[in-house]
């Protein structure tokens, strides 16, 4: 039997196209930051991002006296390291901190008599900051994690630092987001939700309130999906990797507690595989360590383990990570800048070449897929590098 051509349609097609447009837009990468700089709410202040630049610019400056040494310390090509020195320079001098959170938990502890007035000391220093146009392009707390057994305390700080902010800068500077750590029950997430929601429309903020999931329970790993960002109202902007509560938490040995442990990997993955398509962006964590003293030795290992879990990180496809000092800053944009700048040329050639239709070099031929992540980092690189 020959069925006609309105026979051929699929029954509830449209129905089921439309909802895989809206929960997996593919959008192109646009900017993220390269890292999260995490600062305890008590130790936090207006210069608190200046004085980070200016002891990772010292550090640079002390411990990277030109391109020569940093070829050593990072494993470059001569022609590389020029290009790489002079950015990291530039950078910590112009913007040391691409995303700030002052943080209400784990680096603050619990003191419930005190978290009010740091709360106040932040909105104030933010404001100035916002005021002199030294408010990094993301910015925003770290609240207490509802797993706590306390979300009144959690709720409570993040009310007072967003009203605080929208009655001291007259409005919520862009860029913001919130932390919300240690997410142990997916109903915490719809719970969290739910208030920011009516937060936003309380203020009259308008859509303005999104926040980030920290990944560092072996539970959380077991509930993400490609759903989960819809089913939150388009709220759920980011989910970071935590990755010493994570490997604690699943039990491995204290000096196996690092970045590149396999099970790391395999959270990654899950992170990955749940939210691809989604515009949910991925960060990883941190390197918990600082130099061991000011000598060029101890600076130097440092920068080389730091660099070694950045480009873990970047090999894995996460683009954005955790720093905890200053010297991290250093490393940090060195390492960044030398992967992005390694593959500029030849990622673009590649991208020509398939649009001339013809081989790229060495007779490589690629598919459209790879055309589309090649296209993809190099708008990448474009926005890590400006």
């Amino acid at each position: 039997m020959r069925v006609t051509a309105s026979g051929h349609h699929a029954d509830g097609f449209e129905e089921a196209h439309a909802v895989q447009q809206a929960r997996y837009p593919v959008a192109e990468p646009g900017w993220q930051p390269v890292h999260t700089v995490y600062v305890p709410a008590d130790r936090f202040s207006a210069g608190t991002v200046a004085a980070w630049g200016d002891e990772a610019l010292a550090l640079a400056k002390a411990h990277l006296a030109g391109p020569g040494e940093l070829a050593e310390v990072f494993g470059l090509p001569a022609v590389l390291a020029t290009a790489v020195h002079d950015r990291v320079l530039r950078k910590l001098a112009a913007e040391p901190v691409e995303d700030l959170r002052v943080d209400f938990e784990d680096g603050y502890g619990v003191r419930p008599q005190e978290e009010d007035g740091h709360v106040e000391q932040a909105v104030e220093a933010l404001a100035r900051m916002h005021e002199s146009g030294t408010l990094p392009r993301r910015w925003g707390p770290r609240v207490k994690s509802f797993a706590d057994g306390d979300p009144a305390r959690s709720l409570r700080t993040l009310d007072g630092f967003v009203t605080g902010m929208v009655e001291r800068a007259g409005e919520l500077p862009g860029g913001f987001t919130v932390t919300f750590p240690k997410v142990v029950m997916e109903d915490y997430l719809a719970q969290f939700a739910g208030f920011l929601q009516r937060l936003e429309e309380g203020l009259g903020l308008g859509g303005r309130l999104r926040f980030e999931i920290q990944v560092e329970a072996p539970q959380t790993v077991l509930f993400l999906r490609g759903d989960l960002a819809e089913a939150l109202g388009g709220r759920l902007a980011a989910a970071h990797f935590g990755v010493f509560d994570y490997t604690a938490a699943i039990g491995l040995p204290p000096h196996e507690q690092r970045l590149d442990h396999p099970a790391c990997d395999h959270a990654r993955h899950v992170m990955q595989t749940a939210f691809a398509g989604t515009g949910v962006e991925l960060s990883d964590g941190s390197l918990a360590a600082s130099p061991a003293s000011g000598s060029a030795g101890d600076v130097h290992a440092l920068w080389r383990r730091h660099a070694e879990l950045v480009r873990h990180s970047l090999a894995h496809g996460f683009y954005q990570g955790w720093d905890m000092h200053p010297a991290h800053l250093v490393s940090r944009f060195a390492t960044v800048y030398a992967f992005h700048l390694a593959r500029y040329d030849s990622y673009r050639d590649r991208v020509l070449a398939w649009e001339e239709r013809r081989a790229a070099g060495g007779g490589v031929m690629d598919e459209p897929a790879t055309i589309r992540t090649l296209a993809a980092a190099l708008r990448r690189a474009d926005s890590a590098l400006s």
